[in-house]
């Protein structure tokens, strides 16, 4: 509940912040303050000291696994905003307001990962689109930031149409009338035509969120559109934190009646899979391909919800955090870049080689090569579907899926490295920047070799799978 409300009543400060001062130092300054006490706030509730005791009527719960999300979606935000925070200053004039638009969507991401009824789950899901909506058009002068933006506002709202339609099939199909996932249960609610239904409705809408294919099409233009500095948040924090939600709905709702729906989520992983990473091959631009790389990334993570075990729990986490982690990085190097296309990173290793060495451990990370966080991560998804005894087919062929995002990934590691070209840098780097990748290089390092050091905070789970 910490979370819920620091992130609502910072967001109002920020808004207010605008109005008391001009310095763009100041409001970064009162973001980054927000966004520390937001993840102390957040390991406050994970230890049980509570800011204040609010009667919520059971409609959210707060377990160690909402929590642990929350922590990764904050903590990563904090390192996106020391990093990209300056960044946001050449989108418009009105910092201050962004910042109160991305403290509601914390705000919403913090409903989405402890929700325990249907309507609050809706309630995250709008509270976390809608401020995206603003920020993907949030340079004016640009089209292409005006037509993402329009995109992602009608797929958002067609997305959202299906929840709904899925939530009220839901509570027809329940004997009492209900919004609790407790009681969706197969055990409290016969599985009919009705529930099922309701169950694919909501299957849609969520992959609409997490740019799942086939439901993937907004993706490449509202990622490629929207200024890179959101993207950068958009592809992390908030497509992670609405992972947790979706797996939190479907283990805590449906789990039961699993082999009910896993073969439709098998296919959707299987697609997602190999839309993504055989699109990204053919992209010319490194913002565009890394839009699509994050729907290949969300074929990995699927694969949590088409297991439901404990190891996918333990790997949801470990994987929310290394690919957070990574692609924040890719994305602070990329802004500061002239040129998006892969013949813009040639010979940045000999003009800027700190930029160029983080950069390549982030990349190798996504590409789940051994000592990085990306390996532990993708090993433990492949793991979670093998200890279900069925689905092995996925297992080869998101490895092989695997496979060829290296080619992609490594693509830019060479035009940095064996290829002529100034890599030209919008502004030389300052110190601090340059710190601050090494910092993240060096936790990508820490997750691939020692993963425990995150997981072994699962041991303190609420509940069990």
């Amino acid at each position: 509940m910490n979370a819920i409300l620091l992130s609502a009543v910072w967001g109002i400060v920020m808004m207010f912040s605008g109005i008391f001062t001009t310095s763009k130092t100041a409001i970064r300054n009162v973001a980054v303050v927000g966004l520390v006490l937001l993840v102390l706030g957040n390991y406050a509730d994970m230890i049980g000291y509570h800011l204040m005791t609010v009667n919520v009527h059971k409609m959210l719960y707060f377990d160690t696994f909402g929590l642990l999300g929350n922590l990764i979606a904050f903590g990563s935000t904090l390192l996106y905003v020391l990093l990209s925070g300056r960044d946001m200053e050449k989108v418009g004039h009105h910092l201050a307001e962004y910042f109160a638009l991305i403290f509601f969507v914390l705000c919403g991401v913090a409903i989405v990962t402890t929700f325990n009824t249907l309507l609050m789950l809706f309630l995250g899901i709008e509270i976390i689109s809608i401020p995206l909506y603003i920020l993907t058009g949030a340079d004016k002068r640009n089209l292409k930031s005006n037509e993402a933006s329009l995109k992602y506002f009608l797929m958002g709202a067609f997305s959202t149409g299906l929840m709904l339609l899925g939530i009220a099939f839901l509570y027809g199909a329940t004997q009492t009338g209900t919004f609790f996932i407790d009681d969706l249960w197969s055990g409290k609610t016969a599985v009919t035509p009705l529930f099922m239904a309701g169950l694919l409705l909501l299957l849609v809408s969520m992959a609409f969120k997490v740019s799942a294919a086939p439901f993937h099409f907004w993706t490449p233009d509202v990622y490629d559109g929207a200024p890179t500095v959101f993207t950068s948040f958009m592809a992390t924090i908030v497509k992670v934190s609405i992972f947790v939600g979706f797996i939190r709905l479907f283990d805590e709702a449906f789990g039961d009646s699993q082999e009910k729906w896993q073969v439709f989520v098998a296919i959707i992983a299987a697609a997602t899979l190999f839309i993504g990473n055989v699109t990204a091959v053919f992209q010319q631009s490194v913002k565009r391909m890394l839009a699509y790389s994050s729907i290949a990334q969300a074929g990995f993570m699927l694969l949590a919800l088409l297991a439901l075990n404990g190891v996918a729990k333990e790997g949801i986490i470990l994987y929310a955090a290394a690919y957070s982690i990574a692609t924040i990085g890719i994305f602070a190097v990329l802004i500061r870049m002239k040129d998006y296309t892969f013949e813009g990173f040639n010979g940045l290793a000999r003009q800027q080689p700190v930029l160029a060495a983080t950069c390549t451990i982030f990349l190798l990370s996504l590409a789940g090569i051994p000592l990085t966080g990306g390996f532990f991560a993708k090993y433990y998804m492949l793991s979670s579907v093998v200890a279900t005894g069925h689905y092995l087919w996925l297992v080869i062929f998101a490895v092989l899926c695997a496979a060829v995002s290296v080619y992609y990934y490594f693509r830019v590691i060479q035009a940095m490295y064996f290829k002529d070209g100034d890599g030209a840098t919008e502004a030389e780097p300052g110190l601090g920047f340059k710190g601050l990748l090494v910092v993240l290089a060096v936790i990508v390092v820490v997750l691939g070799v020692w993963p425990q050091s995150l997981l072994g905070q699962l041991s303190r789970l609420i509940y069990t799978w």
